[in-house]
């Protein structure tokens, strides 16, 4: 199996804690979450040749 990169990654704490409950919906880990959604994210690249999103350099407004 390939290593895997430790990378530092600064998130606001409104995103973590959006992250950390849908990481707890979905039973994983908040590490495990955040590189499903990376993951997904390439995956679709690949697939479609776009982002997931059109707006995806914005940073994101929470309401949590």
């Amino acid at each position: 199996m390939a290593e895997k990169k430790q990378i530092p990654l600064r998130l606001s704490e409104k995103l973590y804690n959006a992250i950390a409950a849908w990481a707890e919906d979905d039973f994983r880990s908040v590490n495990g979450q955040i590189e499903y959604l990376l993951t997904e994210c390439v995956r679709q690249r690949k697939k479609d040749g776009k982002y997931v999103g059109q707006h995806i350099d914005e940073p994101p407004e929470l309401d949590v």
